[in-house]
C-alpha cells in the first residue's frame, strides 16, 4: 500500500534562520502522526509544508496521498484537511453559510445532508442559522473542525487542535476523532505530550528542525521517549 506521506530531504529557511534541514520520513495510510519539540522546531512549519500552505527551500521533495505538494497542490488540497489556530471561516455568516461556501468550493454534492451531519456532530445544529461573530472560541473550533471534514479529507492536519478548547469541546474533538480515524491519515502537531502519545500510532520529536526521533509507537520505549522529549524541550527555543 502507498504511503499516505512521504518527505524526502525536506528544507524550509526563512532569510538566515533554517527553520528545516532535509527531514525525511514516511507515514502508511490511515496512521497517526504526532509531532512534538520546543517551539521554534519547526513543528507548524513541517505542518505547513504538508498541507501545501508553504513551499520547500532547496532540493527536498514531499508527496501525500501520492501527490507532490509543490507540483500538484491543487489536486492535492481536494484530498486534504487542515484545523489550526486560524479557523478560516467568515465571522459575519451563519455557521451554515459558512458550510455551504466551502461545499461549494469543494464541489460536494448533495451538500445540505453533509452540513446537517457535521452540524450534529459538533453540536452545533441549535446554531445552524447563527452568525459565527457570536460564537464563543470552543464554538468557533468546532465550526473549524466541521469545515475541515467536508470534503471527508483522506489527511486530516491538525495544529495544536485541542488549544484553548473548553472541557465540552475537548471532548467532542476526542468522539469525532475516536468515530473517523479509521477512515483519514492524521498528523498532529501537539505540546501535548500525553495527549499525543495517547492518539498517535506513530510519533516524530523535531529539534532545531532536525528529527531527533521517528518510530511506531508500539514499538516505543515510552520512558526513553518522554525523557528525549525532555531533553529535547530543554534545549528549544522559548
Amino acid at each position: 500500500m502507498q504511503p499516505a506521506i512521504v518527505a524526502e530531504g525536506v528544507s524550509r529557511s526563512f532569510g538566515a534562520r533554517k527553520a528545516l534541514d532535509k527531514v525525511s520520513f514516511e507515514l502508511p495510510d490511515k496512521a497517526f502522526l504526532s509531532i512534538f519539540g520546543p517551539n521554534g522546531a519547526g513543528k507548524t512549519t513541517l505542518l505547513k509544508i504538508l498541507a501545501t500552505l508553504l513551499p520547500i527551500t532547496g532540493k527536498g521533495t514531499a508527496q501525500v496521498c501520492g501527490f507532490d505538494v509543490k507540483h500538484d497542490a491543487e489536486e492535492l488540497r481536494r484530498r486534504i484537511g487542515l484545523i489550526s489556530h486560524n479557523p478560516l471561516l467568515y465571522r459575519d455568516l451563519s455557521a451554515e453559510e459558512n458550510l455551504q461556501f466551502f461545499a461549494e468550493l469543494y464541489c460536494i454534492s448533495n451538500p445540505e445532508q453533509r452540513i446537517s451531519e457535521l452540524l450534529e456532530a459538533v453540536e452545533l445544529k441549535h446554531r445552524r442559522y447563527d452568525v459565527v461573530r457570536g460564537f464563543s472560541r470552543g464554538m468557533i473550533q468546532r465550526l473549524s473542525i466541521a469545515r475541515a471534514l467536508l470534503p471527508k479529507p483522506q489527511v486530516l492536519f491538525l495544529d495544536e487542535p485541542y488549544s484553548g478548547l473548553d472541557p465540552h469541546a475537548f471532548d467532542i474533538l476526542d468522539s469525532l476523532i475516536e468515530n473517523i480515524r479509521s477512515e483519514h491519515t492524521f498528523v498532529m502537531v501537539s505540546h501535548d505530550l500525553d495527549k499525543g502519545l495517547d492518539l498517535a500510532s506513530h510519533a516524530l520529536i523535531l529539534s532545531r528542525g532536525e528529527i531527533v526521533l521517528y518510530d511506531r509507537c508500539d514499538q516505543l520505549d515510552t520512558t526513553a521517549f518522554r525523557q528525549t522529549y525532555r531533553d529535547v524541550v530543554g534545549l528549544g527555543v522559548s
